[in-house]
């Protein structure tokens, strides 16, 4: 349009210039009026043919930001910068929406994760303010006074790990972890989880188990040795006297596979989803009992999610769970 503009200007000072060379000053002033005038009135022309679809564009925008869902932004051909304007408000639009979901999403997540907390916290406060009033009673024999002081410290010690465990789930989300990655070995770290948990399976009648070799992986070396830790320890309360635990690595394809197997009753007819869902636990009382804080999946799947993995649960046929998790391997030129 503004090049338009500057054709009728230049053609109407031609217009004006042709003629000046005449010698009759009031056939050049008409020349010079009958030349503004054009330019004047093409101006008005070209003007209210750039202001229209701009104008139209004003309203429908204003609809908009006033939450009429009836209007949609659409370029209608008419001005090429109206277009690329209206193309500019529909992918602002689109942007805006998308945040607007996943604002809405996070809310909803926190309030629900708010809302477990305070369902989780009540539990073992309650036990410990029952505990502690009981304690009150002069007359109560020191056995069981040990006992109610017993369940306060137990409780206490299951407050402490939960609140730990809800920092580390709020680091590996946020993503505040200040660690760099580097190259990880997996047997070697499911090895250490073995020494660290090895001798408290055994004493519950039970062994663990690491076979094969995977492919080292790119990552927090104490990140993915807590989500080992983390399946081994889910496996280790419910396999039960003379129960089995594996620890399974592999290479398959372009991943490297960590397998935590075990010969438990398994999970059931539950989603695999929702064992990894924070505060989840397939049988509370038993959990509780073995100090469980039911976010222990949860940080796992962070975990894993972090690393540009994958970690899935099924139950095994011949009986038990089975808990994998894929990771990106490290290819061999690669340094």
């Amino acid at each position: 349009m503004t090049a338009i503009f500057a054709m009728a200007s230049a053609l109407a000072m031609l217009f004006i210039i042709a003629f000046a060379g005449f010698d009759h000053p009031a056939f050049l002033v008409w020349c010079v009026f009958m030349g503004c005038t054009f330019t004047f009135v093409l101006s008005l022309v070209i003007g209210h043919y750039m202001a229209d679809p701009l104008s139209s564009l004003h309203r429908k925008a204003k609809a908009v930001l006033e939450g009429d869902t009836r209007v949609t932004i659409e370029p209608d051909g008419k001005l090429y910068e109206a277009d690329l304007l209206a193309d500019d408000f529909i992918a602002l639009s689109e942007q805006t929406k998308t945040k607007m979901s996943d604002l809405a999403v996070q809310q909803k997540r926190q309030t629900r994760f708010i809302s477990d907390v305070a369902h989780e916290l009540r539990t073992p406060l309650t036990a410990i303010r029952g505990n502690a009033e009981t304690l009150m009673d002069p007359d109560m024999p020191q056995e069981l006074r040990e006992r109610f002081c017993h369940t306060i410290i137990s409780e206490s010690e299951r407050l402490s790990r939960m609140a730990n465990e809800l920092l580390t789930l709020q680091h590996i989300e946020e993503g505040t972890d200040q660690v760099m990655m580097q190259r990880v070995n997996l047997h070697a770290i499911a090895e250490d989880v073995a020494d660290a948990l090895g001798p408290l399976i055994e004493e519950r009648g039970g062994t663990l188990e690491v076979t094969g070799e995977a492919p080292d992986v790119l990552g927090i070396p104490d990140r993915l040795q807590q989500v080992i830790y983390n399946l081994v320890a889910n496996a280790s309360r419910f396999i039960g006297e003379g129960g089995h635990i594996v620890v399974k690595l592999e290479g398959l394809a372009d991943r490297s596979v960590v397998s935590v197997l075990d010969d438990g009753p398994g999970f059931g007819n539950v989603d695999p989803k929702m064992l990894f869902t924070r505060f989840y636990r397939g049988d509370n009382s038993r959990a509780r009992n073995t100090g469980g804080t039911g976010l222990g999946l949860a940080i796992a799947k962070s975990v894993v999610d972090a690393h540009d993995g994958t970690i899935e649960a099924f139950n095994r046929a011949e009986g038990g769970a089975a808990f994998i998790v894929a990771l990106p391997s490290i290819h061999e030129h690669m340094h």
